[in-house]
């Protein structure tokens, strides 16, 4: 990946009311809607364009909405509350208990933002616009993808046309209707939309971009149309469209924790400039720090033990050298003489056991040369990270396996989070073909390339199961467990302090306040 800043089009704001969401619009990132005497009179296609993927950025630049009802509902990820810390009225909790509610404020502000980045995308795509054919694709692929998760996460999708008024209710589009809409705009999109290569111009849509979400849709689209089971022509679309990103160069590259650094990669098929320290502080305790950060992290976000042991390895140790496979990582200790500063003492990966850091002197900046220190917690304990948890609550700022994939050392406040990856491509293919798809290929040879580059033994056999883990080992903390569990059948199943199994948690309550201003809206089952 590059690391590349956009401008925000700020051209002025307005207070727009949308029937579909309790829509908040923030001066910062809104665009003025042209009306003339006959309605709605267009926007400028360049700067709605721009914004946009600005939109797509503010959509990851954060770890609560999407990135918390796609992990924290997992078996992927804890937010445990540690004394008073993280117990913010119990979102955290009952997101991974499966206990949430229409009010929920993670099931709202995600709706919120899909909803209006789909409507946003709707005013350029209107004729009044006059978008340029490559804009009109890269539009069509940016609303695609965010109807693609409204879909996925809520099973239905409101949408307004851009000259309809506030009068109008919008209409409601089932999820199977919706699947067959995004369908549409992807394949429109495709023959307009440019081959990018791997390198600085992925932060944009390409045919590459576009084939992976049409891959993923397929792969699950006899969940979004209810029919039970995948069929093998479905599974045969998946492998068709990886091939295609292959042919535009895009292939499994090693080195797994280089791929989340701002270098150019092999894998990264689309990113956005959001800013990656919501994927590292928010685990990291207060004490781990590096230069541009001497306040250290969060002290939050953790794994549970049972996703830990997927990984190959000494399940006591992640210190280097424990026989464990790359994607597990390591935490450097003093006596392997591993920590300077392309790690600052924090590991990669699952961070377990003791944790080492760097000295600071008595202003609170890092000591140079590097002194390696055994680091404490703040009442003075050794700050040993812990694979068990007592409950949700009543957590000391040590409990818990931390998990981290973008390293700091790499800039604290670094921007540039992959948004498709090829070796999840690569993995949809083996699942494809597992599920019936046609290919000249071998599903365990194909999983096979890529846990040896992963520096993982090889297997005898892969079935359904065994892909599940595999996809949780090298994607895990990216923002597709749970539309993996779900697929595989293991989204309603039992994990450490979640009980409840209940069917219809599948899919999120639509939103309390949107069905008051939306009566086309029909609650969820189960709500």
């Amino acid at each position: 990946m590059k690391n590349i800043t956009r401008n925000i089009f700020t051209i002025g704001f307005i207070i727009l009311a949308f029937s579909c969401t309790d829509l908040d619009v923030d001066e910062k990132d809104s665009i003025v809607i042209p009306d003339t005497d006959e309605g709605f009179g267009g926007v400028n296609p360049g700067e709605a364009l721009g914004a946009a993927y600005i939109d797509i950025r503010n959509t990851f630049n954060t770890q609560e909405a999407l990135y918390a009802l796609s992990e924290v509902s997992t078996d992927e990820m804890l937010v445990p509350t540690r004394g008073t810390d993280w117990g913010d009225n119990g979102v955290w909790r009952v997101l991974h208990e499966h206990t949430w509610d229409p009010t929920h404020r993670d099931v709202l502000s995600a709706w919120n933002r899909l909803n209006s980045n789909v409507f946003r995308l709707n005013q350029l795509l209107a004729p009044q616009s006059q978008a340029s054919t490559q804009q009109a694709a890269e539009a069509k692929f940016l609303r695609a993808f965010s109807m693609f998760h409204v879909m996925d996460l809520y099973g239905q999708v409101p949408f307004r046309e851009a000259d309809e008024g506030v009068e109008v209710d919008p209409r409601v589009m089932t999820a199977s209707e919706a699947f067959d809409f995004i369908i549409n705009d992807l394949n429109e999109a495709l023959a307009d939309l440019p081959s990018t290569s791997p390198g600085a111009g992925t932060i944009k849509a390409s045919k590459a971009a576009a084939n992976f979400l049409l891959a993923k849709l397929y792969l699950n689209k006899h969940i979004y149309k209810g029919t039970g089971n995948p069929e093998a022509a479905d599974m045969t679309m998946v492998i068709q469209a990886v091939d295609a990103i292959k042919n535009d160069g895009f292939d499994l590259q090693e080195g797994f924790f280089d791929l989340f650094k701002n270098d150019p990669d092999n894998e990264t098929i689309w990113y956005t400039d959001a800013g990656v320290d919501t994927r590292m502080w928010n685990g990291l305790h207060y004490h781990q720090v590096v230069p541009d950060n001497d306040g250290g992290g969060w002290n939050g976000f953790s794994t549970l033990a049972e996703f830990y042991n997927l990984f190959e390895g000494d399940p006591e140790t992640n210190v280097a050298g424990s026989g464990q496979e790359e994607r597990r990582g390591f935490v450097p200790d003093i006596a392997s003489d591993n920590i300077d500063d392309t790690n600052y003492g924090i590991g990669y990966g699952f961070l377990v056991g003791q944790q080492y850091g760097v000295a600071k002197d008595n202003n609170n900046k890092i000591i140079v040369p590097l002194q390696p220190i055994a680091l404490n917690d703040r009442p003075g304990n050794p700050l040993v990270f812990t694979k068990d948890f007592p409950a949700l609550v009543g957590n000391n700022e040590r409990t818990g396996i931390r998990v981290l994939k973008y390293h700091p050392a790499n800039g604290a406040f670094a921007t540039g989070m992959i948004i498709f990856r090829y070796a999840d491509a690569h993995l949809m293919k083996a699942e494809a073909i597992l599920r019936g798809g046609s290919s000249g290929e071998d599903a365990t040879a194909l999983v096979n390339e890529l846990r040896t580059l992963r520096k993982a033994s090889t297997l005898s056999s892969v079935d359904l199961e065994t892909l599940l883990d595999e996809r949780g080992r090298e994607l895990y903390n990216e923002g597709w467990r749970r539309n993996d569990m779900i697929r595989f059948g293991a989204y309603t199943g039992q994990w450490e302090f979640k009980e409840n199994t209940e069917e219809f948690r599948v899919l999120y309550p639509i939103p309390a306040t949107a069905l008051v201003s939306n009566p086309n809206l029909e609650q969820n089952p189960g709500y």
